[in-house]
C-alpha cells in the first residue's frame, strides 16, 4: 500500500478540517511531551501503540498530554470521578461554532478577545473554553451548578498563564437557572455552547455508565467500582434529561435574545429534535440550524438558533473587528 493511502486510512476524515486531532494519536510525540503518559502505553493486537481507554488514569494522562502538546496547557487536572472528555470531539464542536459565527461575518471566522462565548456547564475540565481560547483567541465565561466544578476550572485557569484573563468560571446558584444569575444585564455574548446532561435520572445514568464500561472491556465484578466513570451526577443527568434541559434553555434564551447572537446546544438523541424544533417555533426564533458532526461511528449534532435577521447579524459582527 502506498504511503499516501496509509496516511489517508489513518486520518479521521470525519472530523472538522481544522481539527488538530484528525490523525491517529502519535504516542511517540505525546510521551515525549508528557512522561506521565509513557507508563500507560502498550502495543495492541495490531502492533500499534495504544492505551487502555477503560483506565481512568490512562485517559486522564492522555488528555494532559494532548492539552500540553496542542493547546499549550501544561497544568490540567480534574477531581476524581469527574468527566474526562474526549478532546477530538470537543474540538469539533468549537470549530463548527467558529464556522457558524463566520456565516454571520461574510464567511470569515472571527478571532480575538472581542469574541465572547458563554459555556453552559463548563465542568471541572474547562475543555471548551481551553480549546476555544487557544484556537481562536476568544474570551469565555463558563457557568456550572456544581461548586467543585467551578473551583476546579478556576484552578486550571490560574495554573496556566496562557488562559489567565481569558476564561471566567461562574457558579450558577439556581437549579432552575440557565442564563439567569449568569448573564449580566449589560453583557453580550456572540455564542453560547452547551453540552447538556444526557440522562433523565440517576438510575439511567448508572445504566449508561455500566454499558460504557462493558464496551471498554470492563468486567462485571468491576462495574460497581466505576459507576461514576465519565462524570459526576450533575454532569450526567437532570430531571427530564437532555430534552427538558434544552427546552428550558430555549425558553430562557428568549428572555435575553438581544444579548446573544447565536445560541447552540449539543443534542445527542435525534429523537429529541422534533420537540426541540417545536420549542424554537414557540419562541419565534428567526433562524434555526442543525449542524451534523461525527467521530468515528458516533454521530452527533448541535442545534443553533438566533433571534437576529441577516442585517442584524452583520451589524453585530462589526464589533469583532
Amino acid at each position: 500500500m502506498a504511503q499516501e493511502e496509509q496516511n489517508n486510512r489513518k486520518e479521521k476524515s470525519e472530523l472538522h478540517p481544522r481539527n488538530k486531532h484528525r490523525a491517529r494519536y502519535n504516542f511517540k510525540q505525546l510521551t515525549a511531551t508528557s512522561k506521565e503518559l509513557k507508563r500507560f502505553v502498550f502495543k495492541n493486537e495490531h502492533n500499534d501503540d495504544s492505551i487502555d481507554f477503560a483506565d481512568q488514569n490512562a485517559v486522564k494522562a492522555l488528555n494532559r498530554a494532548l492539552l500540553k502538546q496542542y493547546y499549550d496547557v501544561s497544568q490540567w487536572d480534574i477531581p476524581k470521578d469527574y468527566l474526562c472528555p474526549p478532546i477530538p470531539g470537543r474540538a469539533d464542536y468549537i470549530h463548527y461554532v467558529a464556522d457558524l459565527l463566520g456565516s454571520s461575518n461574510k464567511g470569515k471566522n472571527p478571532t480575538g478577545p472581542n469574541v465572547n462565548v458563554l459555556d453552559i456547564g463548563i465542568g471541572a475540565n474547562c475543555i471548551y473554553p481551553i480549546i476555544g481560547h487557544r484556537e481562536y483567541g476568544w474570551s469565555f465565561v463558563g457557568s456550572d451548578i456544581d461548586p467543585l466544578s467551578v473551583e476546579a476550572a478556576k484552578r486550571i485557569v490560574e495554573a496556566n498563564k496562557s488562559l489567565q484573563g481569558a476564561i471566567e468560571p461562574r457558579l450558577q446558584g439556581s437549579k432552575m437557572g440557565i442564563f439567569r444569575g449568569i448573564v449580566g444585564r449589560n453583557e453580550r455574548f456572540d455564542a453560547v455552547v452547551c453540552n447538556p446532561p444526557f440522562h433523565s435520572s440517576l438510575k439511567e445514568a448508572e445504566q449508561g455508565t455500566r454499558q460504557k464500561w462493558r464496551n471498554l472491556g470492563g468486567g462485571e465484578k468491576e462495574v460497581k467500582h466505576v459507576l461514576n466513570f465519565g462524570g459526576n451526577k450533575a454532569e450526567l443527568w437532570c430531571p427530564g434529561g437532555e430534552r427538558a434541559f434544552v427546552e428550558q434553555m430555549i425558553i430562557q434564551s428568549a428572555q435575553i435574545k438581544n444579548q446573544v447572537l447565536w445560541f447552540t446546544s449539543l443534542v445527542s438523541k435525534s429523537a429529541n429534535l422534533k420537540s426541540i424544533y417545536n420549542a424554537l417555533i414557540k419562541v419565534n426564533a428567526f433562524e434555526v440550524r442543525t449542524v451534523q458532526m461525527s467521530q468515528g461511528q458516533k454521530i452527533s449534532r448541535f442545534v443553533a438558533w438566533t433571534f437576529h435577521d441577516e442585517r442584524a447579524q452583520e451589524a453585530w459582527a462589526k464589533g469583532w473587528k
